[in-house]
């Protein structure tokens, strides 16, 4: 009878998250409010008290929060099968419809194809402005903050190297130490998760295992380097989808292996699909050449950018009430935060603004996506298509 309630346990969770899947537009906040609906109103899987402790962890942690939540409550509701079919559910869609994308961009050589391509440039210009803003009044309301996010923003674009982008995630956490130490963690709250703290810091050792051997890649393509390249970006990515843009960039872009062209694309397509918006990894991992096939990249990509923000996830369930209680824990997430905003506030200028937009009508354009998702509030793929749409008329005329 257990079996046959945990079968029927699994059935369900791979249901409800293959529709999200298919459905869930607009982002990972978008994502957050779809859980909260779909797992507390609707099923009842979880409680109010679970869902904000769970969405304070993965604010916590660096990874994809909104992956990382439904991750969690698959594995609360069925187990550890029950965590890895709701991934598999909410990630599939978005994966395929990126890599079909993938298999097609090569024959945008022309141009129709091209004004496409441009337009999904000033798509990223758009998402990425808003996103700036939206995280800035969030993650930045006091002068403590705005200095911490400030600094990081003026020292990515004075020293445009790779390891400025962990520098800066460093140095906020240790500058919020000191001056945002009136930020506290609320965790009085134990998961209800089957296995306990061992296992919990065993998972921590894997995914420190993992990191530091990525830290030996460089930038000669291969499959090593490739997937020590997307595991890093998923290891440091603190603040939401949008922010895995500039790590990303770094790893694919600046090493050669992607033109920026090629990834403005890529993430413009992204903002068209449903579901995490880590799936880019899919698209950027389909178009690096490397000695294994298309497939096995975009699945290797996929799974290497996942992978460390489910182990920190799994790793922390058990140790939340403990190391939340830490001293000054807050400050540091918050500085860390504020510096994530810097850090993406660098990258809409440089790559995407400078990329993107080549003359004043380009700029008419992602000005005009931008006040579709910020004035009127509507999803993220009603940008898509003015944006592409505009483009395209633009070049036929």
């Amino acid at each position: 009878m257990r079996a046959t309630n945990n079968l029927q346990n699994i059935v369900s969770v791979f249901l409800a998250f293959l529709r999200l899947g298919l459905t869930a537009f607009g982002g990972p906040i978008a994502h957050i409010g779809y859980f909260r609906t779909e797992f507390i109103n609707k099923r009842q899987w979880l409680s109010e008290q679970q869902f904000s402790q769970l969405l304070a962890v993965t604010q916590f942690l660096p990874g994809p929060a909104s992956s990382q939540m439904g991750f969690a409550i698959g594995l609360f509701r069925a187990g550890w099968l029950g965590a890895i079919v709701a991934f598999v559910a909410f990630t599939l869609p978005s994966a395929l419809l990126l890599f079909a994308f993938a298999s097609i961009a090569h024959q945008l050589d022309n141009p129709i194809g091209m004004a496409i391509v441009d337009g999904l440039k000033l798509v990223a210009v758009a998402v990425v402005a808003h996103a700036v803003i939206s995280m800035a009044q969030k993650l930045t309301p006091d002068w403590q903050r705005i200095v911490i996010a400030s600094l990081s923003f003026v020292l990515l674009l004075i020293f445009n190297m790779a390891f400025m982008q962990i520098a800066v995630i460093v140095l906020g956490g240790f500058t919020g130490w000191f001056l945002c130490r009136q930020q506290q963690l609320s965790a009085d709250f134990m998961f209800p998760v089957n296995y306990g703290k061992l296992t919990a810091w065993l998972l921590f050792s894997l995914f420190m295992l993992l990191l530091v051997l990525s830290m030996f890649a460089d930038s000669q393509l291969n499959v090593f380097n490739m997937l020590a390249g997307f595991y890093q970006a998923g290891a440091l990515v603190f603040g939401g989808g949008h922010v895995v843009l500039p790590l990303l960039e770094q790893q694919t872009v600046a090493t050669g292996w992607l033109t920026t062209d090629q990834f403005l694309t890529g993430y413009g397509a992204a903002q068209a699909v449903p579901g995490p918006m880590f799936t880019l990894a899919t698209y950027l991992g389909a178009e690096i050449p490397t000695q294994l096939s298309v497939g096995w990249n975009a699945l290797l990509t996929t799974l290497a950018i996942f992978i460390p923000g489910f182990l920190l996830l799994l790793a922390m369930l058990p140790l939340w009430q403990q190391l939340a209680h830490l001293r000054n824990a807050g400050a540091v997430v918050a500085g860390i935060n504020a510096a994530v905003v810097g850090l993406l506030a660098a990258a809409l200028y440089d790559p995407i603004f400078t990329e993107g937009v080549d003359h004043w009508l380009d700029l008419l354009i992602a000005f005009g996506g931008f006040f579709i998702i910020f004035v009127l509030k509507r999803s993220a793929l009603w940008t898509v298509l003015f944006c592409v749409v505009t483009s395209v008329l633009i070049a036929i005329l």
